[in-house]
């Protein structure tokens, strides 16, 4: 039986359902509900007690930062755990969400021992007793509940490409690297050239010799729009595809969905789309 309530937010549904579906398997006396943006969620709010919110950054209408400033000016919300869910992940963005009163900080893309090492740190002993008094096990890989989790201060940036420049001429059939894009697992980072991109999804030409990840697995694409601009798109793996039709290609072809709903991410994606075609 539930005893806590935690409140997902997130303007893709598919990280939503990746949240949901490891805390019902970790912590089933959680129980859950979401809102795709901070002013839906501000909503829900004001009407019910949340004991945990888990909230993405950048979304449409209301940022996770502009619902964690409210939040934290609300009696009942002073001292509640807001954990912050998002691809942003250089060190300013870190100490702006600190500022202004974030729990945790957990990068994109997470694992769901990432997410529940997270959850367990700042819930604590009402977290530990909830679940020793329903007769569930805090116990899981690494033994989370002592782990003390750190903030991911990295900054994801945009990788310069090491492939050969002919390599990339061979495998991919353009003029030259238009475009490098570093696709960002829980655990790794592929570094590509861009083939081709639409709104919906993009297809990237990557080395076998690196880590592949698995397919309907989470990734974050981070590509330079400007100087001194990175967009971080949040997506899929949709396919992974040998480049040439013999077992040991020397090159994997990778799509990507995307699944951001943000305006401002279509925009600055649409402004890439541009520059990619005429480049």
């Amino acid at each position: 039986m539930a005893v806590l309530k935690a409140l997902v937010v997130d303007d893709a549904s598919f990280v939503r359902d990746l949240v949901k579906r490891t805390v019902r398997q970790r912590f089933p006396v959680i129980e859950l509900a979401e809102a795709q943006n901070g002013k839906k969620a501000q909503g829900l709010m004001s009407r019910m007690t949340y004991d945990l919110i888990l909230c993405d950054w950048e979304m449409p209408e209301m940022s996770g930062l502009e619902l964690l400033r409210w939040m934290r000016q609300q009696d009942n919300y002073k001292k509640t755990p807001f954990i912050m869910i998002t691809s942003r992940g250089d060190k300013s963005h870190v100490v702006e969400a600190v500022q202004e009163g974030v729990s945790e900080y957990l990068g994109k893309p997470f694992s769901p021992d990432g997410l529940s090492r997270k959850i367990i740190k700042v819930m604590g002993r009402r977290l530990h007793d909830a679940m020793t008094g329903s007769g569930k096990s805090m116990e899981g890989p690494g033994d989370v509940f002592k782990e003390s989790a750190t903030l991911l201060t990295q900054k994801p940036g945009v990788v310069e490409s090491d492939l050969p420049a002919e390599q990339v001429k061979k495998a991919t059939g353009a003029k030259g690297v238009r475009s490098v894009a570093a696709i960002r697992f829980a655990d790794s980072t592929l570094k590509s050239v861009v083939k081709d991109i639409s709104l919906t999804e993009i297809r990237v030409i990557a080395r076998r010799d690196q880590i592949f990840p698995g397919i309907l697995d989470q990734a974050v694409v981070d590509m330079e729009i400007a100087e001194d601009k990175v967009a971080r798109l949040n997506g899929y793996i949709h396919q992974l595809q040998a480049v040439d039709k013999r077992q040991d290609t020397d090159f994997v072809s990778v799509v990507i969905r995307f699944v951001d709903e943000d305006p401002q991410k279509l925009e600055d994606l649409s402004r890439f789309i541009a520059r990619f075609n005429t480049g």
